[in-house]
């Protein structure tokens, strides 16, 4: 604090209280009661840290769709069969396929067909505990089609098609209890045994087979009693005739009847996710919002009770030259601090659980610095606005008075 001065008049003036003075009195004032500046600064680190952590889940999920997408393309289209005009399911060609790759523009295609059987750990299991898996028959270029991978083990190819072997999804294997395509491992598939040659990675275009067995159009034909229909096309395009392939697949694909044919893009159900998710977002960052409201008004009951605590502290102060205003200042640099520590330690918090959650979901790690800044920008809001009644009230008491009560 610098010296005191005198006016023109011969005067004495208050002495300055400069910004190293002022921060001094405001840090001593907090650890004069560090467990009440603690729990205080807690509440606004709860919010802030809610609401980056919301931002940055939210953020890093949309990274991680948007770097899938690029990795496996949005020019993927779905055909499979639907319903006639009495409302029965139809089926579609067998030689369906074939004529969706002549259509122009087509730059690939594959195909799987629904199976009539069940699928079993062991051959000692009641047939009625189906676990909810499908058996799929499924070409062996299915796989670079859907640009899906294997976790373990190999994709069907020629000779093991023709064969009794088997390619399980993510999550028929973890039902199954396959935890890899290790030789010698086998499951109960129609009647019969067949051996697990792979164990796919999540298909994210194809959520379907995650849940299925598939095996070849050969075997599924000769030992399972499949017809040879197709029940889903997966057909690739070029990028820029999307949009062209889409209004002729049903058409080339069913002449005959081409509204019974239902063609999808995978990809505009990615995007009608995200924007489900962005709506959850929304209510997630409300409640975040309402935390960091409730840890304002810590805050400023904090400091409303710190001001009767103080009170001849605050007298004595007076007495001794300081004026109001900076009485006033004193108070409202400690709500300012004890907001701004919560502040930080919520962002800190907030990026630690992006970062740990990001990385258990192997997304890319994408935290907007805008949403750092306005976290701590907006503790700095609520740390004014709950320290301004109580520094006008500090800066009110009456020096006489606080130093009689006192």
């Amino acid at each position: 604090m610098s010296g005191s001065g005198h006016d023109d008049h011969g005067r004495l003036l208050p002495a300055r209280l400069r910004p190293f003075d002022l921060m001094q009195l405001s840090l001593a004032g907090l650890r004069a009661k560090p467990l009440r500046a603690v729990l205080s600064a807690a509440g606004i680190s709860i919010g802030i840290a809610a609401m980056v952590a919301v931002v940055g889940i939210s953020s890093s999920s949309r990274a991680g769709l948007q770097f899938t997408l690029d990795r496996l393309g949005t020019n993927l289209l779905r055909v499979s069969a639907g319903q006639d005009f009495y409302g029965g399911r139809t089926q579609l060609p067998r030689e369906s396929l074939g004529m969706a790759r002549r259509v122009p523009s087509v730059t690939g295609g594959s195909a799987t067909g629904d199976v009539d059987a069940n699928v079993y750990r062991t051959d000692l299991i009641p047939p009625e505990e189906t676990n909810s898996l499908k058996v799929m028959a499924a070409r062996t270029d299915l796989l670079t089609t859907l640009g899906a991978r294997t976790a373990s083990g190999t994709w069907l190819n020629r000779a093991v098609s023709r064969y009794p072997g088997v390619v399980l999804g993510s999550v028929a294997a973890q039902r199954l209890g396959v935890v890899r395509a290790d030789p010698g491992v086998r499951i109960w598939l129609g009647e019969r045994w067949f051996t697990v040659v792979g164990v796919l990675e999540p298909v994210v275009l194809a959520p379907e087979l995650d849940s299925a067995a598939l095996v070849g159009f050969d075997v599924a034909e000769r030992v399972l009693g499949f017809d040879g229909h197709p029940s889903m096309l997966y057909i690739r395009s070029d990028d820029r005739a999307v949009s062209n392939v889409w209004r002729l697949l049903a058409r080339s694909v069913n002449p005959g009847s081409p509204e019974t044919v239902e063609v999808s893009r995978p990809s505009d159900a990615l995007a009608a996710k995200l924007a489900a998710e962005e709506a959850f977002t929304g209510l997630l960052l409300g409640v975040g919002a309402v935390a960091l409201l409730v840890g304002g008004i810590g805050v400023a009951n904090t400091m409303v009770i710190t001001v009767l605590e103080r009170r001849t502290e605050i007298g004595l102060r007076r007495a001794l030259g300081a004026t109001r205003g900076q009485i006033r200042t004193q108070f409202f640099t400690e709500s300012l601090l004890l907001a701004a520590l919560g502040g930080l330690g919520g962002a800190l918090l907030g990026t630690l659980v992006t970062t740990a959650y990001a990385a258990h979901r192997h997304w890319p790690l994408s935290l907007p610095a805008e949403a750092l800044a306005a976290g701590v920008g907006g503790t700095l809001v609520i740390g004014a606005l709950a320290g301004l009644y109580p520094a006008v009230r500090a800066a009110q008491v009456s020096p006489v008075t606080a130093l009689s009560s006192g």
